[in-house]
């Protein structure tokens, strides 16, 4: 008989705080770095929007970036997953 649970996975996503960010007990590594990919991959959007290429370095950069920590998050390689918490984390 399969279990299923009433807590949504997602339901982080509702119950971050003020800034966005998912806060409280709940808010544990999986769900944090999903919160930074999501954040620099807006931040790529807006080095992709800087006329002339301006922005370029940037977003090759960040993506790389994505890419890596989607991949951690993939193979739920937990060093790698807070490594590149922390690397996000410092993008701006």
């Amino acid at each position: 008989m399969i279990s299923t649970s009433s807590q949504d996975p997602l339901d982080f996503i509702s119950n971050a705080n003020a800034q966005g960010k998912p806060a409280g007990p709940q808010a544990d590594l999986v769900q944090v770095l999903l919160y930074e990919i999501i954040r620099v991959k807006d931040l790529i959007a807006y080095y992709d929007s800087i006329p002339n290429g301006g922005g370029q370095l940037g977003s090759s950069i960040l993506t790389e970036l994505v890419t890596e920590a989607y991949n951690s998050l993939v193979n739920y390689d937990l060093v790698l997953m807070k490594k590149y918490y922390d690397l996000l984390q410092n993008c701006d």
